[in-house]
């Protein structure tokens, strides 16, 4: 009995912690989307019951579906781009001498450890219209970009929103599958070469299956962050963005609860994120699950 206690009562502490800290939000969230909440209650007053009105308004709000299509096509975009860029620098850094594969991993470990206010200022002042470093480097290299603004069209919006949050993810793709790369087998590597397989073909049928499951951990990853970016979006919108054109899913449910007091809305736009993430993320769960088994 004293066996069979011991892992049970090593786990609780931890599931307890999880529970408070991930279900009373969670709850919390379900019970205010089933809600009218506004600037009223915020000073006392009694919320009213919504029930599932909130939804009603959500799902027949034509701005929304929008901002859904939108947000994927920039998750998977950005998902792509990081991943790919990501796994080429791992297989470069695979192959560098030790010291410059040292001077690359300090590079990439402060890009990664920037904070995201710090780094989007510096990105701010890169695109900045008047004085950006771009707008310069392209004006030099023969262009006409003297004054113009990087920001104030959606398509070049994203382009600077992709750069941004492609840079800022790549560090941890690189590592990730850096790090996957040195535990595939080299004797198997030598084998499939010694058999006549080229660089491509063990690439592909070695290489591959050997990092599969930290593959699919990354893309699951990916997806899930690049579905919820705020910061990045948000504070390009403050630098001069157009918010009505350039709203993803979490710079939207923040202008209805922040900006326009409609909390009960916010919370059902919320957890209809939730619900997107999950439909999104699932198949990826279920390779995981087939490759565990």
């Amino acid at each position: 009995m004293g066996r069979r206690s011991l892992p049970l009562g090593l786990v609780l502490p931890a599931v307890a912690l999880l529970a408070l800290a991930l279900g009373y939000p969670l709850v919390r969230q379900v019970v205010l989307s089933l809600q009218e909440f506004g600037l009223a209650q915020q000073f006392g007053a009694p919320p009213e019951w919504a029930g599932l009105g909130n939804y009603r308004d959500l799902l027949t709000d034509s701005g929304l579906w929008v901002v859904v299509l939108r947000t994927v096509a920039f998750c998977f975009v950005n998902a792509g781009l990081t991943f790919a860029i990501g796994l080429g620098l791992a297989l470069l850094m695979a192959r560098m001498s030790r010291p410059v594969r040292i001077l690359a991993q300090c590079g990439l470990l402060l890009a990664w450890a920037m904070p995201v206010v710090a780094a989007m200022t510096v990105w701010q002042f890169l695109f900045d219209t008047e004085y950006g470093v771009v707008n310069w480097l392209l004006t030099k290299a023969g262009g006409d970009f003297t004054g113009h603004g990087w920001l104030l069209e959606p398509w070049s919006f994203f382009l600077v929103a992709t750069i941004v949050v492609v840079w800022m993810s790549v560090p941890f793709v690189v590592f990730t599958l850096y790090a996957a790369l040195t535990q595939v087998p080299e004797d198997v590597l030598e084998a499939a070469e010694i058999d006549g397989a080229g660089t491509w073909q063990r690439f592909v049928h070695v290489v591959l299956p050997a990092i599969r499951p930290v593959l699919l951990v990354v893309i699951l990853l990916q997806v899930i962050w690049d579905l919820r970016v705020f910061t990045q979006i948000y504070t390009l919108q403050k630098a001069g963005g157009v918010s009505k054109d350039t709203n993803l899913l979490g710079t939207y449910i923040y202008t209805l609860g922040i900006k326009g007091g409609d909390f009960g809305t916010a919370a059902a736009a919320a957890m209809f994120m939730l619900v997107l993430t999950i439909v999104l993320t699932a198949p990826y769960v279920r390779l995981m699950l087939k490759q565990e088994d």
